[in-house]
């Protein structure tokens, strides 16, 4: 799989599998088809990292509650690196037809993948599955990562403070991190995370970032056209 332009690696946003309400059923039917369809007719195939959504924010508030806000980054990460195992998990099965019967979740094995799709979940505590899709552009010899959000584009500020928020549709991983900075916390809300984005840079990856809702837009992505969202290169 390595070097072939045919083979992509997608972040799929924990949003969009369990957003505050419990798992999108509608969202995982609409995916399967496209992916599958993807598979079937252009002959694709696919990494995807799965995020943890709604559940890792649940259970790390579980435990600050409990902890009366005591609780470490290291553990609030783990509550989230689990979480992204079992949406992982989710998404093997709902696959597993076409996908390796493996989940990757310890990025230093290289495995030797075959089959059509590959399902990857969170490694260890630092980071976002961002940082996990980077890394397997960096394991695999891939340089691309499409990252399906609950966004449309980057925005120069949040557009939910800010009326006059502005879309950015192409961007610089000097300038994008200036915006992000350097640092991770668990649970953080970025389009795409300050780690992941660090090492994005310093191997030359490309992202970019599209609401996975729309489908009909990811496939024009997919085909290196143009579409509503943001690259940073």
């Amino acid at each position: 799989m390595v070097q072939n332009p045919d083979v992509f690696v997608l972040s799929l946003g924990g949003s969009l599998i369990v957003p505050n309400g419990g798992i999108d059923v509608a969202f995982l039917k609409d995916f399967h088809e496209f992916i599958r369809e993807q598979v079937s007719s252009k002959n694709r195939r696919f990494f995807i990292t799965v995020g943890g959504g709604a559940i890792t924010r649940d259970y790390q508030r579980a435990a600050r509650e409990v902890r009366k806000h005591d609780l470490s980054d290291t553990d609030a990460d783990w509550l989230g690196v689990h979480a992204t195992r079992l949406n992982a998990q989710l998404i093997r099965a709902i696959f597993q037809d076409l996908a390796d019967p493996r989940v990757i979740k310890h990025y230093e094995i290289i495995l030797k993948i075959q089959s059509p799709v590959a399902i990857a979940a969170g490694w260890k505590p630092g980071w976002s599955t961002d940082y996990c899709a980077v890394t397997v552009c960096q394991d695999y010899g891939l340089t691309q990562v499409v990252n399906m959000t609950n966004v449309d584009q980057v925005y120069d500020k949040d557009p939910n403070k800010f009326k006059d928020a502005t879309a950015i549709t192409n961007i610089s991983w000097a300038d994008y991190r200036k915006m992000v900075g350097d640092v991770w916390k668990p649970g953080m809300n970025a389009p795409f995370d300050p780690i992941a984005s660090k090492l994005a840079q310093d191997l030359d990856i490309t992202v970019k970032i599209v609401n996975g809702k729309n489908l009909q837009n990811l496939a024009v992505a997919l085909d290196g056209g143009a579409f509503v969202g943001t690259t940073i290169t």
